[in-house]
């Protein structure tokens, strides 16, 4: 994205947070069953996306030019599987048919399709990310956001050196510039990293995609709280997706329901899908216009202009918490034994206590 032109004005729109079952892979016996499980899928999301706009069109006259779906809703999360098995069952290929068939709903629907999927990069075939997409409605991936913390997927960080030499740090950071504002994705649990959502905000990002799979609560969750914050923190707007349900896995079906919400730039919920199943109700209004004239307006409640970044800058420098590379040897990415990941965490922890610094 440019950053030395003046923005093309944004008309308002509507965005869907589109509230849907995932059909879990786990219990398929090989990568065939997994891939037409995945298809199912795929073609579900039409129905809802094509039946969600119609009543929409119906009853407002207009259509949601954005909708974001669940966290990796195509397949649900690995249970045990190890990094080969996961990869080979359930990660797309960037130019596979999932991603085309997608994009064929995006292109027959005109809408940007954004979600969340885990996918194998072609530079690093022996690992898979997890990845946030934005499909425009040309029916091309526009955006590709890989996961950057996790306790149980591989992310770039442990690979750092060598992905920042193939995508370089804006393709860390993607922010795509288009008809809709400035888009940009935070992966589940991420959107409580505040880090992550600024790095975005510094590359212009206005509006970010959410998708997630999460806890289903009437309780003010991390999570939820974590929502608000980066919205009005960064006079952002948050479209979050969650889960309707989890089939096809040994745990309570609806522990994963819910949450699924809009939110705008002062850090206020405009709409929320219910508990209990699939939803389009978390649908609102996206007023880019009235974002760029808050982040342009001065005084106190402009906290994004007021940020003196490079007062932090040494105190982030000379800090190691979680180091990097651990998946990088003599330059080439290997596959972490299982249960490593978990491991890393557990030395994190002992070394940062010995230190003092927790």
């Amino acid at each position: 994205m440019s950053n030395n032109t003046s923005p093309t004005p944004v008309p308002r729109y509507a965005a869907l947070a589109l509230q849907i079952a995932t059909a879990c892979v786990n219990d398929c016996s090989d990568r065939a069953s997994a891939r037409e499980r995945m298809a199912g899928s795929i073609r579900r999301v039409r129905r809802s996306v094509a039946g969600s706009n119609a009543f929409l069109r119906q009853y407002s006259g207009v259509d949601a030019r954005l909708v974001v779906l669940p966290e990796y809703f195509l397949t649900g999360f690995p249970m045990g599987e190890s990094i080969p098995e996961w990869r080979d069952k359930a990660a797309l290929q960037v130019d596979g048919p999932e991603y085309q068939a997608l994009g064929e709903i995006a292109r027959d629907l005109n809408v940007y399709l954004a979600g969340n999927a885990y996918e194998v990069d072609p530079h690093f075939p022996e690992l898979y990310f997890q990845c946030c997409f934005i499909i425009e409605p040309a029916g091309g991936v526009i955006l590709r956001y890989r996961r950057l913390v996790s306790l149980s997927a591989p992310t770039p960080y442990d690979v750092w050196d060598r992905y920042l030499e193939v995508h370089g740090i804006d393709g860390v950071f993607p922010v795509a510039d288009t008809p809709l504002g400035r888009l940009a994705a935070i992966a589940s649990e991420e959107i409580q990293y505040p880090e992550i959502a600024r790095c975005h905000v510094m590359r212009g990002a206005e509006v970010f995609i959410h998708p997630t799979s999460e806890i289903g609560s009437p309780l003010m969750t991390g999570k939820e709280i974590a929502r608000r914050a980066r919205a009005a923190e960064n006079l952002a707007y948050v479209v979050s997706a969650n889960s309707a349900r989890l089939e096809h896995i040994a745990i309570p079906a609806e522990s994963a329901t819910g949450m699924s919400k809009i939110i705008d730039y002062r850090g206020d919920v405009l709409a929320e899908a219910a508990a209990g199943g699939e939803s389009m109700v978390a649908t609102a209004t996206i007023d880019i216009e009235a974002l760029r004239a808050a982040r342009r307006k001065g005084g106190l409640t402009n906290m994004l202009v007021r940020q003196p970044f490079q007062l932090y800058a040494d105190s982030y420098a000379g800090t190691v918490f979680h180091p990097q590379n651990l998946l990088l040897r003599d330059g080439r990415a290997r596959v972490p034994e299982k249960g490593e990941l978990a491991r890393w965490q557990l030395a994190d922890i002992e070394r940062l206590a010995k230190a003092g610094l927790i």
